[in-house]
């Protein structure tokens, strides 16, 4: 496994001082000390999500922190509007009607962007509904929404803007603040590349007028009570975290800030173009529509007469690389490329040759070199 190089949408590879990080002594989690990292985290997650507002750390994937936004702003029967362009659309989707919600869905087509104005119709037709749920980063189809936009015409309504974060928050531009986000959720594993089971949720001042209101679906994932147990002397979370995964998630974290967040970002965006342009000229076709494609993976059409399992058996098994395959009715049909976290220079180009090699002993006529140049020309211009 040392040897195995991760290219997928998360988990991402850790940093050797992150995975050191987790071999320190387990301490009392109601300890003074704990305490101290707790809000060290907590202090460094707002700052992430660019937002004046308290962040909270739940022990528990992305997913948790999705059920945690939702769950805590509806009644049964309430309505909330989710919008669903990819598989992490369809789960905020399924969580509203888990905790009975009466969600009203906005269906955009995979590999595309939401349109804001089809977000404004909506809202304009209907006053009763309380939320808006959207994913930033669909890592299922490689669509970045536009959540900026969105966030400008939420605000002129009576509900809350609730953002999915978990695989853009530290590769991406967030801004929960200048954005107007209510809720804004993320994980760990992804771009802030610490090891998978955390995640995070920060709350505006407006979501907590709705939730104070709201008789909670769930009793670990009530927001209310990181709130009250975050605000203890000293600071605690309600129940026992994994103290393991506080401390990897605070040495990640530390690296973001000492890389600092907009270099961070840039350095995304590169990673991104490059392996664009890469899978263009390897003379492969990328799935989601170019203006609107992630900073942090990468989703691409299998080629005609290439299997998955052939293409990316291949690639894990000759060359020790994993790539991601698709999700759903995309199983089969397209392949995916994670380039977040600590993905570097090096990472993109052994990825590219070792696909331009296993693509062409799969009988496609390809250049080799191609995409290796395209990679080398992005960083030489970057």
């Amino acid at each position: 496994m040392e040897e195995t190089l991760l290219m997928i949408p998360g988990p991402t590879k850790v940093a050797p001082r992150v995975l050191k990080a987790m071999s320190d002594a387990v301490m009392n989690h109601r300890s003074a000390q704990f305490a101290d990292i707790l809000t060290e985290v907590n202090e460094m997650m707002s700052e992430v999500f660019q937002t004046e507002n308290p962040s909270y750390t739940i022990t528990g994937s992305g997913t948790a922190a999705m059920e945690a936004a939702v769950g805590n702003v509806l009644n049964k029967g309430d309505k909330i509007l989710n919008i669903v362009g990819g598989k992490f659309g369809e789960r905020f989707a399924q969580i509203a009607e888990a905790n009975g919600g009466n969600f009203v869905k906005l269906d955009v087509g995979w590999g595309k962007a939401v349109n804001p104005e089809d977000v404004k119709n909506i809202l304009e037709e209907d006053d009763e509904i309380k939320a808006v749920t959207l994913v930033h980063n669909e890592t299922s189809t490689g669509v970045a929404s536009p959540i900026e936009e969105v966030g400008k015409i939420v605000k002129d309504y009576n509900a809350l803007y609730v953002v999915d974060t978990v695989s853009s928050l530290g590769g991406d531009d967030v801004a929960v603040d200048d954005y107007n986000i209510d809720i804004c959720v993320t994980g760990s594993q992804k771009c802030l590349a610490a090891p998978p089971g955390m995640a995070a949720i920060t709350v505006s001042d407006d979501a907590w007028d709705v939730i104070n209101k709201v008789d909670s679906n769930s009793y670990y994932l009530d927001v209310r009570k990181y709130k009250k147990y975050a605000e203890h002397t000293p600071s605690e979370t309600p129940y026992t975290p994994s103290v393991s995964l506080m401390y990897a998630m605070r040495e990640a974290l530390n690296m973001v800030m000492e890389e600092g967040l907009e270099a961070r970002i840039e350095r995304h965006k590169l990673a991104a173009s490059a392996t664009r342009n890469a899978v263009k000229a390897l003379g492969l076709e990328l799935f989601a529509d170019e203006e609107v494609s992630s900073t942090t993976v990468t989703a691409v059409k299998m080629p005609e007469g290439i299997t998955d399992k052939d293409m990316r058996g291949t690639m894990r098994d000759k060359y020790g690389i994993v790539l991601a395959g698709g999700q759903d009715h995309l199983k089969g049909n397209v392949f995916r490329i994670g380039h977040m976290g600590n993905v570097n220079y090096r990472d993109l180009v052994v990825t590219m040759a070792a696909l331009e090699m296993t693509l062409k002993g799969l009988g496609m006529d390809v250049c080799l070199g191609n995409g290796v140049a395209a990679v080398e020309e992005a960083y030489l211009i970057g």
